[in-house]
């Protein structure tokens, strides 16, 4: 397994200096912290032992969300949270996606343009539980938004864990939709191009010249909803790859492998270092965005009516289990160690000097 960091700090000269133009401030960042992610430049956290007065020094990680080497403990505990708002009905994945036509446009205009995907398929799946009779029109839905294929090029589309139920207008009942078809995706995807357009109209924006007229959008029967949760965990907090997929670095290449959605196989890519590591800083987000989103009785100020789903519907769920940190432990005795001294990035967070 080749580490993203060794990459990075090996080329980063070389990849700011051709790709200098395409780069920003986050992406710049993004390098930084990735190429400083456990080495003393990211700080350090001492140890000591009370029974042997042993010490022990270790390098902490980054904690940059686009880093694939942190923030394990975020995606379980986001996975964690999610399936405890899981209703015993069936799930559905709602994807909508921009046309290639549009995609120098939203890479332009980032913050906006996401913000306003998340609001028109929102709109969107709103408008056709209103419409469905056998729905209740308030509904309770989880959105990622992603801006990778599987090779990691720019292609932004949002995903929505979509339940087959929902309550009545006036929250008072229940409605459940049964079988193995929710809505038609031809119709989303109408419906969704509708809003997004409007939505550019109104901010003085022009649909770029030979825009499709057909977007791509799709709803697929995902069971209870967990596989659809997993998988949309696993690019929410480490980037957008895996570490064990990057294969090899020779003669300034990297080769990397991605599973092919229509064969199921995988297929592996070589290309410049360089090349690589734009692929992957592309997709830094704007500062502060949020990826993931709760929306109906999902969202953090309806707890109380989830709570009332949950007893009307007999959900029993098992307690949260709390994350236990393993103590960090003595090389020599194995005795648990304090931390008595952290400085990250040149700064003393804690200073407890014996």
């Amino acid at each position: 397994m080749i580490n993203l960091a060794t990459i990075a700090h090996k080329y980063h000269v070389m990849f700011e200096q051709r790709y200098g133009k395409k780069l920003q401030a986050k992406h710049h960042y993004a390098l930084k912290q990735i190429i400083a992610c456990h080495t003393p430049a990211a700080g350090a956290m001492l140890y000591h032992c009370g029974d042997c007065h042993e010490d022990k020094t270790l390098l902490p990680s980054c904690g940059h969300r686009h880093c694939p080497s942190c923030q394990h403990k975020c995606n379980s505990h986001w996975l964690a949270m999610q399936q405890q708002k899981l209703l015993p009905l069936d799930y559905y994945l709602a994807t909508f996606t921009l046309p290639a036509q549009l995609r120098p446009f939203v890479w332009s205009h980032q913050k906006w343009a996401y913000q306003a995907m998340f609001l028109a398929a929102k709109e969107t799946l709103d408008a056709f539980f209103k419409n469905d009779k056998k729905l209740g029109e308030c509904n309770g839905l989880v959105a990622v938004l992603h801006t990778h294929s599987r090779q990691l090029d720019f292609h932004p589309h949002v995903h929505f864990i979509v339940p087959a139920g929902g309550l009545n207008k006036s929250k008072t009942c229940w409605l459940t939709k049964t079988g193995k078809y929710l809505f038609t995706a031809d119709n989303l995807a109408k419906v969704f191009r509708g809003k997004f357009i409007a939505m550019m109209k109104d901010a003085s924006y022009y649909l770029p010249s030979k825009t499709p007229s057909e977007w791509n959008a799709d709803c697929e029967y995902v069971g209870k909803g967990n596989e659809a949760l997993t998988y949309l965990a696993r690019y929410l907090y480490r980037g957008v790859i895996s570490e064990n997929n990057i294969l090899a670095l020779e003669n300034d290449e990297v080769s990397f492998q991605y599973k092919d959605s229509k064969s199921k196989t995988f297929k592996t890519i070589t290309e410049h270092a360089c090349k690589f590591l734009w692929r992957v800083i592309q997709h830094v987000l704007p500062k502060g965005f949020r990826r993931a989103r709760n929306y109906g009785f999902l969202h953090g100020n309806a707890k109380a009516t989830l709570k009332r789903l949950q007893l009307q519907l007999n959900v029993n769920l098992p307690p949260l289990q709390p994350v236990i940190k393993k103590p960090v432990c003595c090389d020599k005795c194995h005795q648990p160690m304090e931390l008595y001294l952290m400085r990250i990035a040149n700064k003393i967070i804690l200073d407890g000097t014996r």
